[in-house]
């Protein structure tokens, strides 16, 4: 009874987590419109989110003990410091994003990452690289695979015709980066025993990695020319920070796979009420949207099924 109550408060905050990513990718991608670059857009709400979390957690003496722990895990052997890049894996996401999406299309992206995700996430989920080794159980399998395709009728009106889908193999690894990204989060949540310093090393590492990205990036393009005014532009990274730090929470009580069907999840229905109240210019709530989206909720209750086995 504890352990299903617990997986039930764990799924509900990674898909609280889910909507926030969704409000996220609306204002991080009005923000890379204005800037027009999308990495330099992904570095300013990385960096916004380091920010806020070096305020809450270097003055506070819960945060330096949890950053002395993490240190004496590493020195001690408990944790491999390859095990607290995870934020690399966001970085790279994002990369691959402002990349692929133009010439393969935001559902051909959004595939292929789930895709990958839903795979990588059962490898690590078995392969107990988490906090928690979760098994092959016949309803976490069926519903990993109804994800896939209840995603792609979600975004089946961003289906356009691809132009080069080999491409599709850099979303699909940032895909697999997620699903181990979710894993050794919650391996460095357990050895510093704190959430809020977690997440500080994720946005960390995540920042650095963006940094040399877009060093590239204004050497090749230059700087932008225009910037927002209006300050909720720049509130990325605090929802960044929610989303990143929800995932931290729920995954030792749920395991990677169930963590990151369910912020998929939130993700669509944040996607939905944000078209629904504050449409985008030139855009509209679709019936598959909706469709896809109830789909994609019945996948994640299929994979929180209870199984004997």
């Amino acid at each position: 009874m504890v352990e299903t109550r617990q997986k039930v408060v764990g799924t509900g905050v990674a898909f609280v987590g889910g909507v926030f990513l969704a409000v996220q990718g609306r204002l991080n991608g009005e923000l890379g419109h204005v800037f027009r670059d999308g990495f330099l857009a992904a570095l300013v709400s990385f960096g916004g989110g380091l920010a806020l979390l070096l305020l809450v957690v270097l003055p506070a003496e819960s945060g330096r003990k949890g950053l002395r722990r993490l240190g004496d895990a590493l020195r001690g052997g408990r944790i491999r410091w390859w095990q607290c890049v995870g934020g690399a894996c966001g970085a790279f996401f994002v990369s691959a994003q402002g990349l692929t999406v133009a010439a393969l299309g935001v559902a051909a992206f959004t595939v292929a990452v789930v895709a990958a995700q839903v795979v990588g996430s059962l490898v690590v989920d078995r392969a107990g690289l988490g906090p928690t080794r979760q098994p092959l159980t016949v309803p976490r399998v069926v519903g990993a695979v109804l994800a896939v395709p209840a995603v792609a009728v979600a975004v089946a009106d961003d289906f356009g015709s691809p132009a080069a889908l080999w491409l599709a193999v850099l979303p699909a690894l940032a895909g697999l980066g997620l699903g181990w990204q979710q894993a050794v989060n919650g391996l460095v949540r357990e050895a510093a025993g704190s959430t809020r310093v977690t997440t500080l090393v994720n946005f960390a590492t995540g920042t650095a990695v963006l940094l040399v990205v877009c060093a590239v990036d204004v050497a090749v393009r230059g700087f932008p020319t225009a910037a927002p005014s209006e300050p909720w532009f720049y509130a990325g990274g605090a929802l960044g920070v929610c989303t990143i730090g929800s995932a931290v929470l729920a995954v030792r009580y749920t395991g990677v796979l169930l963590v990151g069907l369910t912020q998929v999840a939130g993700q669509l229905v944040g996607a939905v009420a944000v078209d629904a109240v504050v449409p985008a210019a030139g855009s509209r709530l679709s019936v598959l949207t909706v469709v896809g989206t109830v789909l994609t909720l019945a996948a994640v209750a299929v994979a929180a099924l209870p199984s004997r086995r």
